[in-house]
């Protein structure tokens, strides 16, 4: 708990959930005590479903939602005045929400008009002149409310989240790569190898996720009033870089392990280098990476065909070069660890993550 009271990812999704629990409480107040709306229940859904991770995705989601739930509410209002509320005006406003939220322009909400459509439908209403005008004066001041206290209370910035699995990835990468040394010194099981394929595989998974936040990051800054967003979002443009490394050593590592699949060569010295390797890239410690990367060239140049068991020059060579390009790709990784963002109080007067990323 103390660690995530330190935590400032921690503490941008929790705001994130206050603010989006606010916005649906304030638009229903609005609706209910200040615009006198009957049955108002689509100001608080619009407001959950308006709120976003980003401000920008708040204004674009905004429009597209404003767009299903007025398709809805027709839909609803049409089917409900023609047929009233039974099996077949249900099947057809679902049907026909469904439709709508397959245009284009409509389909990040390709639920939204159909949900909006049955709920309408079902409590009765939709065959009132006047609840066409009530649902959709509902639903847009929970839309409105939404964008106004995304945009107003704290608007997120995604940047420390993106800095944080960016920077935990090298972390899973050494230890993988320890355990396999270890592993190595003794015996090495088919379990063992299935069970590091599967680790890059996870790994793999953990990079196009941090991929994914840091395209977060940077939207966040867009549309965004506070005063160091652009700031901050200049150091986004650094992680792209860096995620390219990880993920050519994550392929080395896969392709080392198939290797050894092979063949079980003999752990000779590379083992302890392998070892390492992987301490360095988990303590980011890019002078060790370099020693490691020397003395493995010359354990590379000692070696010689003659001086290894029969047919097992091949597959040491192999693995000499994977470890080889693995040091190359995390060298500079560790170089531009930790990769963070400033403190509140120093966000103004020093944008940049590290001057050296």
């Amino acid at each position: 708990m103390r660690a995530r009271l330190r935590d400032p990812v921690w503490w941008t999704n929790a705001l994130q959930i206050l603010k989006t629990v606010a916005a649906a409480v304030v638009a229903w107040v609005l609706a209910v005590y200040v615009f006198d709306i009957q049955q108002a229940f689509l100001a608080p859904w619009a407001a959950l479903l308006t709120v976003h991770a980003t401000v920008y995705r708040t204004f674009r989601r905004g429009a597209q939602q404003v767009g299903a739930a007025v398709v809805g509410v027709l839909v609803a209002f049409a089917f409900g005045s023609l047929l009233g509320l039974n099996a077949l005006s249900v099947s057809l406003t679902i049907f026909a929400g469904l439709v709508a939220g397959s245009v284009r322009g409509l389909r990040a909400e390709s639920t939204t008009a159909a949900a909006t459509a049955l709920v309408v439908l079902t409590t009765g209403a939709s065959d009132e002149a006047g609840a066409l005008f009530s649902r959709l004066a509902d639903t847009g001041v929970g839309i409105a409310v939404g964008l106004l206290v995304n945009l107003l209370v704290w608007p997120p910035l995604r940047d420390r989240s993106a800095a944080a699995h960016v920077d935990a990835i090298d972390d899973r990468l050494g230890e993988l790569l320890s355990e396999m040394a270890g592993t190595l010194r003794g015996s090495v099981s088919d379990e063992d190898l299935e069970g590091w394929t599967t680790r890059t595989s996870e790994l793999d998974g953990d990079i196009e996720r941090a991929w994914g936040v840091v395209r977060q990051a940077r939207e966040s800054g867009r549309l965004n009033p506070r005063r160091v967003a652009r700031d901050r979002m200049r150091a986004t443009d650094h992680y792209g870089a860096i995620l390219e490394h990880p993920e050519q050593a994550v392929a080395d590592t896969r392709s080392m392990v198939r290797t050894l699949g092979l063949a079980r060569v003999p752990a000779p010295h590379w083992v302890e280098l392998l070892e390492r390797a992987g301490a360095a890239v988990s303590a980011a410690e890019p002078g060790e990476l370099e020693a490691v990367r020397d003395d493995l060239d010359a354990l590379a140049a000692e070696l010689a065909a003659d001086g290894l068991p029969d047919g097992t020059w091949v597959m040491t060579g192999a693995l000499l070069v994977n470890l080889r390009k693995i040091l190359a790709s995390l060298d500079v990784v560790a170089d531009a660890q930790p990769v963070q963002v400033p403190a509140p109080a120093l966000a103004g007067a020093h944008p940049n993550v590290r001057s050296r990323l």
